[in-house]
């Protein structure tokens, strides 16, 4: 029989899948003695069983009712005793952390009845009605389907009304007040009265926080974050501690060490007289975790404590919600906090140094996805003038863009391409589309465990909070901060890493990561922490990692980068600009003479960019991809170019006769779908003497770096193969032209020759077309392209994003491999083509190369190397050494 609700007792942090993150971690608190109030959790797999059939499982609720039981004798109160109730939380609890994306209801238990039972045995008629009236706000909403804004409203009202500004300054009377005007809106919008019954209330609550798992925003949630939609949510139901009892009361979020810098030490923020959904939803500025050590000093103590014992026994930054209930302290959750990327790496290398994790644990707790964050730029604050406000640093970083005040806004302009920052009093978890799409995100309210700053964290945006002297004024789409009134689509500059705002667009500087890896050097702290890890991993990593790069700037820089070679070199790059004339010749020739005049002239060029690419390489292979240029990239446009002869005609004037005669020739080369046309080997197969004039000049190239003392390692690719009698014949003309080199310069030329595997008939014929390949590299580009049936120029903006909002695709297959489908193609390849060459060396060239979720993709299935552009190599070295940990250690990068 399926068992579906756990006591904590009977759970642990490994039973995650299970209890969800929250139900575990409390479980493994309890075990470990720390003060955590008694509960139990309802398991994902009744998550999963009623979001199947819109109906509680068989069993359910006799397995809650028996543990509500056993709670109420452990509590010594009962869930709707009028004289001194037992009163519920309900909470949801996914196994990978959803910060604010599902329900939470507290105070489950309250009625007209219980609520005078409350006040008499607290002794605190206000504490008792401010829980009532929070329960009906909560249970309104996310139960019931009232707007929230109502409820805000009729307690905006409240208080204009008494002229107060702070919701502590409403007496008792003024909140039994507010609960009725609450219980009147919520029969005004459903039609029903608030249940009066608490196991209604609890019954209804359940069933809420499961159907939350697949609300909109937590849908839009896990798309961005790569979770499964199949894996549910379970629900912890937990005896409340209240922190709204008085001063000497209150809730706070702590964490084990700076989650935005990684510094070690207490940190996090406390409110006094508050539930914890105050901290979380920034609705009063908190005061630093440090202050409770004045406020409550034997509480401060004991929280400390705590901390030191989750960190030691996590071996990592813990996450923690607490209470104080009238001075005595309650654990309220625990997790693996959510960390910036400068945190990750700083807290992996000072947990290495103090012994708790190894080397490899380390390198498993940081991602290549950080590590871009980390070479992003900064702002020259040297250049720009005063701030014109500040706040707390909640995520670091520098982000520049047009102020907007809601999320739609926000989403709009996004998507009409301009960089938007999200200005707002406080973030609500409706307010996830805008963050998205923003830039950045400020705040007026709110500390660093607030609600914007946890989810900007986990989303590597750029983010400010409590920006105090900044009135936010939505309504009139502005803010003010003293005499100063910015309007919205007014540029501002956003740094996350000091708080500081600036008008304006902020020009920018190199990081010091970013220096590191121009320079080979840095100083102690982050750089050195990245230093360490990109050592490890380059000291466990089997992948080697290449750049693509196309002049000998590139290849240099690559090689700063820590490239072990070039995996792509694309010669038809080398043609653009004051070269295009020339080639615009060789391709519009109409004889032998004027298409070996144009080569001729090519060749020097040719032979140049290549000796320079490999003296910056020297040592080290470079992979010379065969001319592979949609023709229509190097003649002029049909379109203008028809505009022109036509425009000459309408006047009665005879036309341009180099326009006429390029018109006709373009009108003879017109391809409808040049992508699939004239290119790759099929151009050097009907273009005599361009594969000679290339193979010539890598030749002559190699020569020249050898009598200069150099040690050139070229290999020559052809591009676009589908068949292997088109390699074979191409490669027999390479195989000539070195010959002939050789012979002239009286030195052996040896240059490999490959092939780029980029369409699905090479992959599936990889076996035949390796006994002519010494060397095979993806091009993932085109494959992707090929084998979807996608032009990678127009579906981006044509039909991706409707795609992904329906589930069908979750990431561009352009950025991240599509494994079950050009995946497939890839491992078909590689196995078949090692079977006919078993010294196949082979790699990838595409920009999938420098992608980390397709470095480990790349590993398992069996490539030597992956290739990327220069600035994603440092990405590809740390991803391709987290690839080669064993599967168990390569944390979530979540």
């Amino acid at each position: 029989m399926v068992r579906y609700v756990y006591d904590f007792a009977d759970g642990g942090r490994d039973m995650a899948d299970l209890l969800g993150g929250k139900g575990a971690n409390l479980a493994e608190m309890a075990r470990l003695g720390l003060p955590v109030p008694p509960g139990f959790t309802v398991t994902t797999e009744a998550c999963r069983a009623f979001l199947a059939t819109g109906a509680e499982p068989a069993g359910l609720g006799r397995e809650v009712s028996e543990h509500l039981s056993a709670l109420e004798r452990t509590a010594g109160r009962q869930l709707g005793r009028p004289d001194d109730p037992l009163l519920l939380s309900v909470r949801s609890g996914a196994r990978f952390s959803m910060p604010g994306m599902m329900e939470t209801i507290l105070d489950i238990g309250l009625n007209d009845a219980c609520v005078l039972g409350l006040a008499k045995a607290s002794g605190d008629g206000r504490f008792a009605w401010d829980s009532y009236r929070r329960l009906l706000q909560m249970f309104g909403g996310t139960v019931m389907g009232v707007d929230g804004s109502l409820f805000e409203g009729v307690m905006s009202d409240l208080k204009h009304s008494r002229g107060v500004a702070n919701d502590l300054d409403l007496n008792a009377t003024e909140l039994a007040g507010l609960v009725e005007a609450y219980k009147d809106l919520v029969h005004r919008e459903t039609g029903e009265h608030f249940p009066q019954s608490p196991r209604e209330q609890l019954h209804r609550a359940v069933n809420a926080v499961f159907e939350s798992w697949n609300s909109e925003r937590a849908r839009l949630y896990r798309r961005r974050e790569h979770i499964s939609d199949s894996l549910g949510t379970a629900v912890t139901v937990q005896t409340m501690v209240f922190g709204n009892l008085g001063p000497d009361s209150g809730s706070g979020v702590a964490f084990t060490r700076d989650p935005a810098t990684g510094r070690p030490g207490p940190y996090g923020d406390y409110l006094a007289n508050a539930q914890g959904e105050d901290v979380v939803a920034g609705i009063r500025n908190t005061v630093p975790l440090t202050a409770l050590k004045q406020l409550d000093s034997t509480s401060y103590a004991r929280l400390c404590d705590h901390l030191r014992t989750l960190e030691a026994h996590y071996r990592d930054l813990c996450d923690i919600e607490f209470t104080i209930e009238r001075g005595r302290l309650w654990m309220l959750q625990t997790r693996v906090g959510k960390r910036t990327a400068e945190a990750a790496f700083t807290i992996a290398a000072e947990l290495i140094d103090e012994g708790l994790i190894t080397p490899d644990e380390g390198l498993a707790r940081v991602s290549g996805h950080g590590l871009a964050r980390l070479m992003f730029p900064r702002f020259d604050t040297s250049a720009v003038g005063g701030a014109l406000t500040h706040g707390l640093p909640a995520s670091p970083g520098a982000a520049v863009g047009a102020v907007v005040f809601d999320s739609p806004e926000a989403v709009r302009r996004a998507d009409a391409g301009e960089q938007v920052v999200l200005v707002r009093q406080e973030t609500t978890p409706d307010d996830l589309p805008g963050m998205i799409a923003a830039q950045a995100v400020l705040t007026s309210r709110g500390g660093k465990t607030s609600h914007a700053a946890v989810v900007a964290r986990g989303m590597g945006k750029v983010c400010v909070c409590g920006a105090e002297r900044l009135a936010v004024e939505a309504g009139r789409h502005r803010f003010t901060v003293g005499d100063s009134t910015v309007e919205e689509g007014t540029v501002i500059s956003v740094d996350g890493s000091d708080g500081a705002v600036y008008l304006g667009a902020a020009p920018m500087v190199d990081s010091a990561v970013m220096r590191y890896f121009e320079t080979g050097t840095g100083s102690a702290g982050l750089t050195d922490a990245v230093a360490r890890t990109m050592a490890r991993a380059d000291g466990v990593r089997r992948l080697e990692v290449r750049a693509n790069a196309d002049t000998p700037e590139d290849a240099a820089r690559a090689r700063r980068f820590g490239a072990q070679g070039v995996g792509l070199c694309r010669t038809e790059h080398m043609f653009l600009g004051e070269r295009r004339e020339l080639v615009e010749a060789m391709i519009l020739a109409r004889g032998e003479g004027e298409r070996e005049e144009a080569l001729r002239a090519l060749l020097p060029l040719q032979r140049q960019d290549f000796t320079g690419i490999l003296r910056a390489m020297d040592g080290l292979p470079v992979t010379i991809r065969l001319m592979d240029p949609p023709l229509h990239e190097f003649l002029p446009d049909r379109t203008d170019l028809a505009v022109r002869v036509a425009t000459a005609e309408a006047r009665g004037t005879a036309p341009d006769p180099h326009d006429a005669e390029l018109l006709d020739a373009v009108n003879r080369m017109h391809e409808e779908n040049p992508m699939l046309g004239l290119r790759g080997v099929r151009l050097g197969l009907v273009v005599p003497g361009l594969v000679a004039m290339q193979v010539r000049a890598i030749a002559e190239a190699v020569v020249e770096r050898t009598r200069a003392g150099g040690s050139p390692k070229a290999e020559i690719m052809v591009p676009l193969v589908g068949a292997v009698e088109e390699l074979r014949i191409e490669r027999a003309e390479v195989e000539r032209v070195l010959a002939e080199v050789s012979r002239e310069s009286g030195m052996t030329v040896r240059c490999p020759v490959g092939t780029m595997i980029e369409l699905p008939r090479a992959a599936l014929t990889a076996g035949r077309i390796a006994q002519e390949a010494e060397f095979f590299s993806f091009g993932t580009n085109d494959l992707t392209q090929t084998t979807w049936g996608f032009s990678r120029d127009d579906v981006e903006a044509a039909f991706f994003s409707a795609y992904l909002d329906k589930g069908i695709l979750t990431a561009s297959p352009f950025e991240t491999i599509d494994v079950e489908g050009v995946g497939r193609l890839v491992r078909i390849a590689v196995e078949e083509g090692r079977a006919g060459r078993s010294d196949l060396k082979i790699g990838v060239c595409g920009e999938h190369g420098g992608d980390p979720d397709s470095v480990h993709f790349f590993h398992t299935a069996g490539l030597d190397y992956v290739s990327c552009s220069p600035f994603r190599v440092p990405i590809a070295r740390l991803e391709a050494g987290r690839a080669a940990l064993p599967e168990t250690k390569c944390s979530d990068s979540r």
